[in-house]
C-alpha cells in the first residue's frame, strides 16, 4: 500500500493562500500536488512540476521511504529587473510512504508535459496465488481465486 505524511502540509496550504509561496533559500520547500491509484498490478504516482528541469529531479528509495526533489530556477538572467514573479521557484521535496507489499526495486520514472509520473508494481509476494492442497485420498484441489 502505499501511505503519505505531512503534518503541516494542511497548514502550508493555508499559508500560500495568504502570504503566497517563498521562495527564499530559508524557506520550507513547496509541496508538489500529485495523484496516486492502483491499476492492476500497478500504483502509480503523478506529480505536478510544470516547468522543472528533468535534469533537477532526483528520487531515492531508502527502507520504503521514498524522496522526491526537484528545483525551479527563475528564469530571468541574472541582473534582470524582475516585474512580476508569481511562480514559485526553488526546491519541491516530498516524501511517501512505501508498503511492503511494493517492489521499491522495480520503480519505472518519466517525465513528460510537466507531470512526473512513478509507476511501482506490486510485489510478487503480494499478489494473490493458488495454493494446492492434498486430500487423504492422494486427490489434489485448487482451494482459492
Amino acid at each position: 500500500m502505499l501511505m503519505r505524511t505531512d503534518p503541516f502540509r494542511e497548514f502550508d496550504r493555508l499559508t500560500q493562500q495568504v502570504f503566497g509561496t517563498g521562495t527564499g533559500t530559508g524557506d520550507r520547500p513547496a509541496a508538489m500536488p500529485m495523484d496516486a491509484y492502483r491499476s492492476g498490478d500497478d500504483f502509480l504516482v503523478h506529480f505536478d512540476l510544470p516547468g522543472i528541469d528533468p535534469e533537477t529531479i532526483e528520487l531515492d528509495v531508502e527502507r520504503n521511504v521514498l524522496n522526491v526533489r526537484a528545483e525551479r530556477r527563475t528564469p530571468a538572467p541574472e541582473g534582470a529587473e524582475l516585474l512580476v514573479a508569481e511562480r514559485p521557484t526553488g526546491t519541491f521535496t516530498r516524501q511517501l510512504f512505501l508498503g511492503d507489499t511494493l517492489d521499491v526495486d522495480r520503480i519505472d520514472a518519466s517525465y513528460e508535459a510537466g507531470v512526473l509520473t512513478l509507476r511501482i508494481p506490486v510485489a510478487e509476494q503480494a499478489k494473490p496465488r493458488r495454493i494446492q492442497i492434498s486430500g487423504g485420498d492422494g486427490g489434489r484441489r485448487q482451494i482459492g481465486g
